[in-house]
């Protein structure tokens, strides 16, 4: 079989390597593509624990490991002492004294952000995790328990004249995420920034005052409202001294909670400059929240189609209608350490006369329940009738934090006479 012989031109070298370095450039910009696509940062999650930060210790020892198990020790007791402080509003000094074995049972772990160990020696910057569930039987919680509802929260960045959200990663997103909002009244719903939330919640989003897009986004995280903490970033020079402008925004009107400026001599220390405006930010949001100021908007909520029903169901819905025709909803908070616990409380509220129906809102088996009563008078009237009943009831912006004040004593036998 012959074959026929064709001669092609000779392959121009110069061509050929710029070919070659269009293609690696192209296979660079694949890459870089892919690289760019992995956004996003998991939050970390401390619903099951309080934490108390910032626990300075100093401790010698005989050697280098006893200073740091001494430290570790020192802390935890100075965390149990703050943490009881904050939550019942009184001094340090009146904490209850806890055994070291009883810390160890109820601390979850230890956090280290600033460390020194020398041969004898321990200095410290502590943070200590208590774990809810068997540090809240010990606190006795007293004074304002308010929980918010749950808080979309998309952190803008400028920097370099630019804003972003969770288009990119960025360290105020890292913030957010190395937050631990376990002991804050905040309930935050922190998304991770991964599949369509850069799409969704974007800086044009934060700026779109329609409430029709709103009510989907916020329908698909389950939040009933959104903030929007942002921060400017203002270089003095590369790894020079950055000034951080913090805005605290709440809304999609933008309300304007607070502003503040942090300011740290270098670069490398911002990251601890956005740890800290976090921290000032939760600090604003909780007082908003205990001055009424950080409210659910109503237009936000999504109302439910109508529904078609026939005669005997429209009389009996006209009936039902009629009787909580002047009932209003009320949130009220309890703390609910198992299921029985949960039941009891739903139980007892049932039965205060005026109420027309209860509706848990929000389970936390262990922590903080929060239950939506539909009550036929004033909020007032409600935490009066829960008093008289054997609860300690303390009352916020449309809500009621209830506790057992003492427990219930059984009526005497028939024939009987009282226990002296």
């Amino acid at each position: 079989m012959d074959f026929a012989v064709r001669s092609f031109p000779p392959i121009n070298r110069a061509w050929l390597a710029l070919l070659g370095a269009g293609l690696l450039g192209v296979g660079g910009i694949v890459v870089a593509q892919i690289e760019g696509s992995d956004r996003g940062i998991a939050p970390i999650d401390s619903s099951s624990s309080y934490e108390v930060s910032g626990v300075a210790v100093d401790v010698a020892g005989k050697d280098a490991d006893s200073a740091r198990f001494g430290g570790w020790r020192v802390a935890q007791r100075k965390g149990w002492q703050l943490l009881w402080s904050r939550t019942n509003g009184q001094p340090v000094s009146a904490a209850p004294k806890l055994s070291d074995s009883t810390l160890d049972s109820i601390v979850a772990g230890i956090v280290v952000e600033d460390e020194q160990i020398g041969p004898k020696r321990y200095v410290a910057r502590l943070g200590v995790l208590f774990d809810r569930a068997r540090t809240g039987q010990l606190l006795g919680v007293h004074g304002q328990g308010l929980r918010s509802p749950p808080m979309l929260v998309i952190p803008v960045m400028w920097s370099g004249g630019a804003p972003t959200s969770f288009e990119t990663r960025s360290e105020w997103q890292r913030a957010w995420a190395r937050f631990r909002p376990g002991g804050s009244p905040i309930d935050y719903v922190r998304p991770t920034g991964t599949g369509s939330d850069p799409l969704l919640l974007n800086v044009a989003q934060t700026n779109r005052p329609g409430r029709g897009w709103w009510r989907m986004i916020l329908d698909q995280f389950g939040a009933a409202d959104v903030i929007v903490p942002e921060v400017t970033i203002e270089r003095s020079w590369p790894g020079g001294p950055v000034i951080g402008r913090f805005v605290v925004r709440h809304g999609p009107d933008d309300q304007i909670l607070d502003r503040f400026v942090l300011r740290v001599q270098t670069s490398d220390a911002l990251p601890a400059m956005l740890d800290e405006g976090v921290r000032r930010m939760d600090e604003a949001y909780s007082q908003a929240l205990r001055d009424g100021r950080l409210r659910p908007d109503p237009s936000l909520v999504i109302e439910e189609p109508a529904e078609e029903l026939d005669d005997e169901a429209f009389a009996s819905e006209s009936m039902a209608e009629e009787a909580s025709a002047t009932a209003a909803n009320y949130n009220v908070q309890v703390d609910t350490a198992d299921a029985a616990a949960l039941t009891a409380a739903e139980s007892a509220l049932r039965g205060v006369p005026g109420v027309r129906g209860v509706e848990t809102t929000s389970l936390a088996l262990g922590g903080t329940s929060v239950m939506r009563v539909a009550y036929q008078g004033e909020l007032s009237a409600l935490r009066i009738a829960l008093q008289g009943r054997g609860w300690r009831v303390d009352e916020g912006p449309g809500t009621l934090r209830i506790r057992r004040a003492t427990p219930a004593v059984p009526p005497p036998a028939a024939g009987g006479t009282p226990a002296q």
